[in-house]
């Protein structure tokens, strides 16, 4: 749909009503399930839910082409439920952007299209596959993909000139993530400059940018992974289903567990095997991997993260063990 069109909004509001992302009413768990989360009527949540949906508005009024990444993951479903709930019954007034390695996970594929389908929303496309098929991009001999979703990323901003792209990164994840701002400056070739980070005070943010420019705005940022699965159950909010315990062929490489697939498979000293896993995170299939888990529902999964001493990517991710500056250098290059 385009949401531009007033004759479909009526429908829109419909569609979003009859989920929770939409309600902006109240969470969705009654009392006894909240109290069994140890989530109260009063407590961080609601702050950082506050801020968040501030943060939607904010951009809504200063920036004139904002787009939204959405890869299917649980921080970015719950960044789409928060833009839905600040401004329903209003339909969303984002655009979404996925860049696809053609690597991912299909149930994550499946979700994606599920939810776009869902509450009618513009989704945009960029795919890695199609810069490798003409020679836009080459593949890497390692066979990782997630570098290579830099060059799509920033073309497909500079395609539709958006102006501000919302991403769903965390403090909480990784050393440079930690130290970048909410809103993120990026120059005409969409690189950051750490030392060009501007002062945030008072929830007062500046957007403002050259032309070519653009802002990577990031809501969550003050967000834990605890805070994520902590509203994921309060509002109950549907995702991908790898993130539940489930039972799937897997291999053990450099302490992950990896699943195959048109990434490739187990090598041949790396037995193949049926396990009950889950993943803490999406990504490109050849380098995120799965933990063991019996965590099949939100409760158990609060439990497991709340012990967890590792961060989902420090866990999961290959791609972020290469130097402890990887992720930093990404950036620096116009990665999320």
């Amino acid at each position: 749909m385009n949401q531009s069109e007033p004759e479909n909004v009526g429908s829109t509001v419909s569609s979003v009503s009859e989920s929770s992302v939409s309600e902006p009413a109240g969470p969705a768990a009654d009392t006894a399930t909240r109290r069994s989360l140890g989530i109260s009527d009063f407590d961080t949540l609601a702050a950082l839910e506050s801020e968040a949906i501030h943060i939607f508005r904010e951009v809504a009024g200063e920036f004139e082409r904002p787009v939204i990444l959405f890869s299917g993951g649980k921080d970015s479903t719950v960044l789409l439920h928060l833009a839905l709930k600040a401004f329903w019954p209003a339909p969303l007034p984002f655009a979404l952007l996925h860049v696809d390695t053609g690597h991912n996970l299909p149930e994550v594929l499946a979700f994606r299209d599920k939810v776009v389908e869902r509450y009618d929303l513009r989704l945009h496309v960029a795919s890695v596959e199609d810069y490798l098929a003409d020679g836009r991009l080459t593949e890497r001999p390692d066979g990782i993909r997630n570098p290579l979703q830099t060059v799509p990323l920033l073309d497909g901003i500079s395609e539709h000139r958006f102006d501000a792209v919302f991403g769903g990164g965390r403090r909480d994840e990784e050393r440079s993530r930690a130290k970048e701002r909410i809103f993120s400056l990026r120059n005409a070739f969409g690189q950051w400059d750490p030392k060009r980070q501007r002062p945030e005070l008072w929830n007062l943010y500046n957007g403002r940018h050259a032309p070519g420019e653009h802002v990577r705005v990031f809501p969550l940022s003050n967000w834990t992974e605890l805070d994520i699965w902590r509203y994921i159950a309060r509002e109950d909010i549907d995702l991908a289903s790898i993130y539940y315990a489930h039972e799937r062929p897997v291999y053990q490489r450099d302490g992950m567990w990896m699943t195959p697939g048109v990434w490739g498979g187990p090598a041949e000293d790396e037995q193949l095997e049926t396990r009950s896993v889950r993943y803490r995170t999406v990504g490109d299939g050849s380098t995120t991997g799965a933990i063991l888990s019996e965590a099949g529902d939100n409760t158990a999964i609060l439990a497991e993260v709340a012990a967890s001493r590792l961060t989902e990517r420090g866990a999961t991710r290959g791609d972020d063990r290469v130097s402890e500056a990887a992720m930093e250098d990404r950036k620096r290059e116009g990665y999320f």
